[in-house]
């Protein structure tokens, strides 16, 4: 079936549309979002035409309207073709416990919030007497109730309907035994410890009973289940399984393995399906497959990579311009869809990436084994040879299945390195590199011409020795060798997704859609307070806030506002449904270039398979059916690899810094909030809280337009971007938390970037008095 981009339906607010096959109109804008936010729970195409009227004939153009809605931010999508109002909740619907509150009682939100901003907040009622707690990462329907705007704007209230979970939520957190845990007089105490949760959102420990402990050391990593409670008091949990103790060198990954719910063992049918792979026939000899292995193909990774998955090749194209080959392993041949193989790595959706190891898509005798490019052994591929101009502009592309025979494994660092000494590598024939680096500039100018959205981003590179301690946390070198393999990926998936549409297969897009409305006006009163416009919403394209970042570029002001761009931005997900890429500004896009570490790309390689009569592991002709699915689940495990991976080096950077508590930092003012300030040290990432009450003496209001907290009586203000020196109060390693305070907490540290303002927003909060000074 041919996947194709909806087309504009702009529908009059006031009047409806015309349906010129029925003679009938459509419900206005208007009309559709009055009867969405009135309707009691999740609305379907079925409500709508039942309520108008509507007849079989006009629902193409009824589903076409909804999801037009449903991109432009009017109605925000609530499950499988279904909507409600921005922001809103459904009576009863499926909800994840995230922590608990101060009391012990469980904290949630809804699962695949999709509205802009955080997720609504769910105060769970406690269960029944003689039921177990809710614990974190248990999934419930809850019936839910709105907290009225002066109570509590965006808050819920939550009953349990149903516990989904198949097992007791589980907690994970460190074990820190009673000090009066012994016999006393022939007693036992009542606990025999307590378990402080790894989660900062949890605030409250757990009571581990005598008995319950499984033998945990003190400072021991543990994974404990709720027991039922009875009474007041803490919450009593019994330790299923001792992971480490805290100061082990892989403790600090373990904790976002576990937290996160990332798997990390295979199953064992999966583990056997990887060890019986071998060589395959078509290795041995082509059997159908296009030969590579005269074409000196190479790889370029980061130095400690272990999966190759992609290799390179350039040279001139005949007429002017240059021919591009991209060779991606082919994961398809190992991984047959349906087999345990397949399941686990859909189930996974990608891999992730810790500073001490991989947690892989597939088993490593395939990530590291028959799936990876290595040198000088034959491998199968797909591979796309594609001809550019030298304007860049692609002018002719073809795929294929192949055999290939990889001429060297290099870093980005090499290539770099011999590109500006112009030499060779070892393995690599005179000309290739000044052939790639020929291609890229032609790809890059294109791109600019084009008008994305760059950010500038720093990444950092979290180094650890043998022992797994940390030697050094530093920026990770964007080089012109990175640049290079992004753009000949990125043409190599263009060319698959214009491909699977030609072919009229199914296809998993790559899908970034634009800021919404609320978004870009909360960015532009921002801009606006540092002296910077941006066109109104419904004319901003990626050039245009790109066009904000190179005016900034090489400011003080460039990393908050890069930050605040990509803040504004929608997250990019996987979808059946083609809105293109607003980011990288094209119309349609999939991802086929990592099938060793993305589930989605190896759907990709299926749909090419297939399409193009390239061997019998492609898709299944029911397999477009699924994608809807798919695309919702390996979204949701590539977001919750994001946040595994950002909770890790939380954890690190405070296990680093957790011998340097009195130090002074220089910082720049990264968040303001009611609360206090988020302040972020350049050097190394490091993100920490300055709370209000750690501020000079005053009653301290913020202005959220202006990103300023302003003193009512000393007319001092901290506001966005603005540098100070911090003193460094707290690390928590367990938690990732760094709490700091500003060095010298007096006036002239405030004046040194003050901004005066005359606005008195309501909400003052008290900061310390000078007897309370940190």
């Amino acid at each position: 079936m041919t996947q194709r981009r909806p087309g504009p339906v702009t529908p009059d607010p006031a009047d409806g549309a015309p349906d010129e096959a029925a003679g009938r109109t459509l419900p206005s804008i208007e009309e559709v979002r009055r009867f969405v936010a009135a309707s009691p729970g999740r609305v379907g195409k079925r409500e709508i035409a039942r309520a108008f009227g509507l007849g079989p004939d006009q629902r193409p153009a009824l589903r076409d309207l909804l999801r037009a809605l449903g991109h432009d931010g009017t109605l925000a999508p609530a499950g499988a073709k279904r909507y409600l109002t921005p922001g809103r909740l459904a009576d009863e619907m499926l909800v994840v416990v995230t922590g608990t509150d101060p009391d012990g009682d469980a904290v949630a939100r809804p699962v695949g919030w999709q509205g802009d901003g955080p997720p609504p907040v769910v105060w769970m009622h406690r269960e029944p007497r003689g039921q177990p707690a809710l614990a974190p990462g248990e999934r419930v329907i809850a019936r839910l109730k709105r907290i009225p705007a002066g109570k509590g704007a965006g808050k819920y209230e939550g009953r349990t309907v149903r516990r989904i979970s198949q097992a007791p939520g589980r907690v994970l957190g460190v074990f820190r035994p009673s000090p009066d845990a012994a016999p006393r007089g022939g007693l036992l105490q009542p606990e025999a410890g307590r378990l402080v949760p790894t989660d900062r959102r949890q605030k409250a420990e757990w009571s581990i009973p005598h008995g319950e402990s499984l033998d945990a050391e003190p400072d021991e990593i543990v994974l404990a289940e709720p027991l039922p409670q009875s009474g007041y008091g803490l919450k009593p949990a019994r330790v299923v399984e001792r992971l480490g103790r805290l100061g082990d060198a892989r403790a600090i990954s373990l904790i976002s393995i576990h937290t996160h719910g990332i798997p990390d063992e295979f199953p064992p049918e999966a583990l056997a399906e990887a060890e019986a792979a071998q060589e395959a026939p078509e290795q041995v000899g082509l059997r159908g497959r296009t030969d590579l292995r005269h074409l000196p193909l190479i790889t370029i990774d980061g130095e400690d990579a272990r999966d190759f998955d992609d290799a390179v090749f350039a040279e001139p194209a005949p007429g002017g311009g240059w021919r591009l080959v991209v060779a991606i392993a082919d994961v398809a041949h190992y991984v047959p869809a349906g087999s345990a193989l397949d399941r686990e790595a859909g189930r996974r959706g990608n891999s992730v990436y810790f500073p001490d190891r991989v947690v892989p898509m597939l088993p490593e005798a395939l990530s590291n084994g028959w799936c990876s490019l290595r040198p000088h052994e034959n491998r199968g591929c797909l591979f796309v040879e594609m001809t550019v101009g030298a304007d860049g502009a692609k002018h002719a592309y073809r795929f294929g299945r192949g055999l290939m025979r990889s001429a060297a494994r290099l870093t980005y660092e090499q290539v770099q390195a011999a590109q500006d000494a112009d030499t060779a590598p070892e393995g690599v024939p005179d000309g290739l590199l000044a052939a790639l680096y020929g291609a890229w500039r032609a790809l890059h100018a294109a791109r600019s011409r084009r008008g994305t959205l760059d950010l500038d981003l720093p990444e950092r590179q979290i180094r650890l020795d043998d022992a797994g301690r940390i030697t050094a946390i530093t920026p990770r070198r964007r080089l012109d060798s990175h640049r290079l393999i992004e753009e000949f990926m990125v043409l190599a998936n263009v060319a698959a997704a214009e491909e699977l549409r030609r072919l009229r297969m199914p296809c998993l897009f790559r899908v970034h859609a634009p800021p919404s409305p609320e978004k870009l006006d909360a960015l532009r009163d921002f801009l606006a307070a540092l002296g910077l416009s941006l066109k109104p919403v419904g004319e901003v394209r990626a050039t245009d806030l790109d066009s904000v970042l190179q005016q900034v570029a090489g400011t003080a002001m460039a990393p908050q506002v890069n930050e605040m761009v990509l803040r504004s931005q929608s997250q990019a997900e996987y979808s059946p449904e083609n809105i293109g890429h607003f980011g990288l500004a094209l119309p349609e896009y999939a991802h086929f270039t990592s099938p060793i570490r993305r589930y989605a790309d190896l759907l990709v390689h299926r749909g090419l398979i297939a399409g193009l009569g390239l061997g019998r592991d492609g898709l299944r002709p029911d397999a477009g059916g699924q994608f809807e699915a798919l695309g919702e689940q390996v979204t949701q495990t590539e977001r919750r690899a994001a946040l595994a991976e950002r909770d890790s080096a939380e954890r690190y950077i405070a296990a680093h810094m957790a011998d340097k508590i009195g130090a002074i930092f220089t910082a720049r003012i990264s968040g303001v909030t009611r609360f206090g300030l988020f302040v972020t040290l350049p050097e190394s990432g490091a993100t920490g809280l300055v709370p209000v009450s750690t501020l000079p003496d005053d009653l301290w209001t913020h202005d959220e337009t202006a990103q300023a907290l302003t003193g009512r009586q000393s007319r001092m203000s901290y506001h966005l971007t603005q540098p100070v020196e911090v003193r460094l109060l707290e690390a928590t390693p367990v938690t990732g938390g760094l709490l700091f305070a500003i060095a010298g907490n007096d006036a002239t540290q405030a004046r040194g970037g003050a901004q005066s303002s005359g606005r008195r927003p309501a909400g003052a909060v008290r900061g310390a008095s000078s007897q309370r000074r940190p």
